[in-house]
């Protein structure tokens, strides 16, 4: 049986150096700690930590700056800051001497806290290990981060878009010669969109890992040096094979060998884990004014995402709209984002049409969460079916402008779709305030379940 996997926040340090840290967890058994690649998050690990939670109890956070952990306060960190946030991170956690996975740019981060803080590692399975030329660090410098802000049309999507859909035909993404065509390239849409909400929550602090990684140094001890073991692999048609090759000399408990598939690599890693000393328990440690909670209903059995202004607002539960999230409120209690919206689990089967399983579900988040009163959204204006399209990704990533140009025109006009003078409202200048429109344009693309909320509060009346 697959490990479940729940989520949670830790906010760590405090007054400028305060940040959020968003995880997730699966399994039993002793910690493992996995580090994902740029510009990722833990959820890339999600099918992987349902198989290793039979072994481990697997812990993948958010790097600073990645999926839902904030940055770091540095206008540009490096390598060296992701390696520290890592251990400050299994440090709050009351982690010591963990083994750890990290891919691509996370196995750069854990080799470069290895090195820093020996102490704190059993031993870790590398995915890859990039070791740059001063020639590659330049390239890399001038071409692969961009900055990633948004523009009053969307432009920016469409740049994102193709960005991330040719990394998978070129390494790197910039150099498009049949030189540095990829193996396994590919064109499917969905693994694009997974990749590119990845981007939309980090915005523009996804360049900065990015940066991190690309000029760090090769971090290897010396021959003769005494570490924990370390195994580096890489697989058929990942970039990174070829630095197995660049590795040069390292410790004697450190190996690397190239292996034929993904699987083989994820395979070979498991094993050495394995061989290692097992970490401590996990005790679980996270914030008590934001996270997730598991709500059971007839209809849904999933996580609810939820936050609160502080830690005593208890009176009012606040509920988005349709299309929205908690991110799109300004939160003066404690707000929720519902099934199929924001960071909440989807609905298990399709998503109802009628109020009754909505409001079962936010009756439950409401006692759960011990609040008073529910503030429910204004009813929609129009038709859902018209005020909804289908944001299925397809293969020219138009879906993402359309998002963003609906986001945009809610602010003129009521419903949207009627774009003339009798249907225009008022609004003011901080409503299309470009990071406002990308929340809005994100969660809208996010929200699987929102014709189908707007269909249920019509028919509640």
């Amino acid at each position: 049986m697959a490990a479940a996997i729940t989520r949670h926040y830790l906010t760590l340090g405090s007054g400028a150096n305060k940040r959020r840290v968003h995880y997730r967890r699966a399994g039993t058994g002793p910690a493992l700690l996995l580090v994902h690649q740029s510009p990722r998050s833990g959820g890339e690990y999600e099918e992987l930590m349902q198989r290793w939670g039979a072994h481990f109890t697997c812990i993948a956070p958010d790097t600073p700056g990645f999926g839902q952990s904030e940055p770091l306060a540095k206008a540009a960190p490096d390598i060296n800051d992701y390696a520290d946030a890592i251990v400050e991170f299994i440090a709050a956690l009351g982690l010591e001497r963990v083994p750890a996975y990290g891919f691509h740019s996370g196995a750069i981060i854990l080799i470069t806290a290895l090195k820093r803080n020996p102490d704190r590692f059993s031993g870790i399975a590398a995915g890859g290990y990039g070791v740059w030329t001063e020639a590659e660090k330049a390239a890399f410098g001038a071409n692969y981060t961009p900055p990633f802000l948004p523009l009053p049309y969307g432009e920016h999507l469409v740049w994102a878009w193709n960005r991330i859909l040719e990394q998978a035909w070129f390494f790197p993404w910039y150099d498009a010669r049949n030189e540095t065509r990829m193996r396994n390239a590919h064109d499917d849409p969905a693994r694009v969109h997974d990749i590119i909400m990845e981007i939309l929550d980090a915005g523009d602090s996804f360049r900065h890992g990015y940066a991190a990684v690309l000029a760090a140094p090769r971090d290897i001890p010396a021959p003769d040096s005494t570490t924990a073991p370390v195994l580096i692999t890489a697989y058929d048609g990942d970039p990174m094979q070829a630095h197995i090759d660049r590795l040069g000399a390292m410790p004697a408990s450190w190996s690397a060998r190239k292996v034929r598939t993904p699987n083989d690599q994820a395979a070979a890693s498991l094993e050495f884990l394995q061989t290692l000393p097992t970490g401590p328990r996990f005790e679980l440690k996270a914030d008590d004014h934001q996270g997730f909670i598991t709500v059971s209903t007839p209809a849904f059995n999933g996580q609810i995402h939820w936050r609160r202004a502080q830690s005593d607002a208890r009176d009012v539960l606040q509920v988005h709209g349709p299309g929205e999230a908690l991110d799109c409120l300004t939160i003066s209690g404690t707000a929720i984002d519902l099934p199929g919206h924001g960071l909440s689990s989807p609905w298990p089967a399709a998503p109802p049409t009628d109020w009754a399983p909505w409001g079962e579900v936010i009756e439950a988040a409401r006692q759960a969460l011990g609040i008073g009163t529910v503030a429910l959204p204004p009813m929609p204006v129009g038709d859902p079916a018209r005020l909804f399209p289908d944001f299925t990704p397809d293969r020219f990533g138009a879906y993402l402008t359309r998002a963003w140009a609906i986001a945009r025109a809610r602010h003129f006009f009521t419903p949207w779709y009627e774009g003339n003078a009798a249907h225009a409202v008022p609004f003011a200048l901080e409503d299309i305030a470009l990071e406002r429109l990308a929340v809005e344009c994100r969660e809208l693309v996010r929200a699987s379940a929102a014709r189908q909320l707007a269909i249920a509060l019509q028919n509640k009346g």
